[in-house]
């Protein structure tokens, strides 16, 4: 039960505002409701959108780690000012991509962000809790952060319909998403150095030994070890398929009947359309986060996390038949999103109740490669069998691979439940 006095301590915060702000800025991707859409207009194929995603991935899972020892020996806050240099660099290829080998340069800088970001940002936070002894308001604090964000993407997918609506092409939505990443730049200069706990004096040695040494503690338990697979499969199924929403839509929209009525720009419809549905799934999927809190106090935090990964199975299975349905596929979006950020909090709650808190970020970092190299094998089996046979086999064929895996990594409460 959460402490009232304490709640609203942390609502008013100065730096728990910041780090709202931090994610709502991040999620200013006003690209993001088009890319899938913008890339098959580049005249790639679903395989090769796999495969751009795919090296996102391998350039993130290299990363990674090195990053999150980075961050843990010699600062975050330093990691995080080349994270966002890395994805400006990114956004300025996209924006001149003609074809697959200039939106493969821009995947590798977008992965070179992403390697320097995940984990770096969210060991902070704890930082900060553990230095207000906060502590045990994980779930709270960062489901709150995390709603910021993608209240974020859903005003970013509202603006990115006025940007396509008054810009010469699609490619100039890629620089006005190198706005808010600046102001995120300097947003990070402000954070406090108590903050950015460093392991200072040790030396190669050392490091290799602490990465042995949290691998294998992630292999000798099985229970964390079922915990980080079972999220990355999660995640990563997700990830694979997300946009696939785009050109379901797409499609859908084009043969419409009402649309073929009247004398419009159908691509510029189409534009709309899907600026308004990620809008309408970030903005109630921010609610799904800011209150996932409340969900542990019906059930124990494992036991919602396996509900959840079957749910997804469900859902997926469903929306394999549903595919010339537009507003069915809205909907099952929908709740995939709602269902993944109502998760995420949880995830993380209970994962760093089993790390070193000095070592957060390298953990974190450890937690998202296993989550990317899964992404690796997922995001290109998935476009080619979407390619060869549609869309409907590969999203049945995934949820068949997230049974098969959720056989080998259900989570037991009785062993890892943590006082909260």
């Amino acid at each position: 039960m959460l402490n009232p006095q304490i709640k609203n301590e942390i609502l008013k915060d100065r730096q728990i505002i910041k780090f709202k702000l931090y994610g709502f800025f991040k999620n200013l991707k006003f690209f993001e409701p088009f890319l899938l859409i913008f890339l098959l207009a580049n005249n790639l194929s679903l395989l090769q959108i796999g495969l751009l995603i795919a090296i996102r991935e391998i350039v993130v899972n290299v990363f990674e780690i090195p990053s999150g020892i980075i961050a843990d020996y010699y600062g975050k806050k330093k990691e995080l000012y080349f994270c966002f240099l890395f994805y400006i660099i990114s956004f300025i290829f996209f924006f001149f991509t003609n074809c697959f080998l200039v939106a493969a340069i821009a995947m590798i800088f977008y992965g070179l962000g992403d390697a320097f970001r995940s984990g770096t940002h969210k060991a902070l936070i704890f930082n900060y809790l553990d230095l207000k002894n906060w502590t045990l308001y994980k779930t709270f604090v960062y489901g709150r952060t995390r709603g910021a964000s993608l209240i974020g993407s859903a005003l970013s997918s509202l603006l990115a319909i006025v940007f396509i609506l008054n810009m010469p092409s699609t490619n100039y939505i890629f620089l006005a998403s190198i706005i808010p990443y600046i102001l995120d730049f300097f947003l990070i200069l402000s954070y406090p150095k108590e903050i950015d706990s460093k392991i200072h004096k040790l030396g190669k040695t050392n490091i290799q030994d602490t990465l042995k040494s949290m691998l294998k503690n992630i292999f000798k338990k099985k229970q964390l070890r079922s915990l980080i697979v079972s999220n990355s499969m999660f995640e990563a199924s997700i990830a694979s398929i997300k946009d696939y929403v785009q050109p379901i839509l797409q499609t859908a929209l084009l043969s419409s009947t009402f649309i073929a009525a009247y004398n419009v720009d159908k691509n510029m419809i189409v534009k709309i359309v899907l600026g308004i549905t990620y809008s309408i799934i970030y903005l109630i999927s921010s609610i799904g986060s800011r209150g996932a809190y409340k969900l542990i106090k019906y059930k124990s935090r494992q036991r919602l996390l396996n509900i959840m990964y079957l749910l997804l199975v469900v859902l997926l299975i469903i929306l394999s038949f549903s595919i010339k349905s537009p507003y069915l596929v809205i909907l099952l979006f929908l709740l995939i999103y709602l269902m993944r950020d109502s998760r995420k909090p949880i995830f993380v709650d209970v994962v760093d109740d089993n790390m070193d808190k000095k070592e957060r970020a390298t953990m974190l970092s450890i937690v998202s490669q296993i989550k990317s190299a899964f992404i690796i094998i997922l995001a290109p089996l998935m476009g080619f069998i979407a390619d060869k046979f549609g869309l409907s086999y590969s999203l049945i064929t995934l949820s068949f691979i997230l049974l098969i895996t959720f056989s080998f990594t259900f989570l037991k409460s009785s062993k890892m439940e943590c006082n909260l």
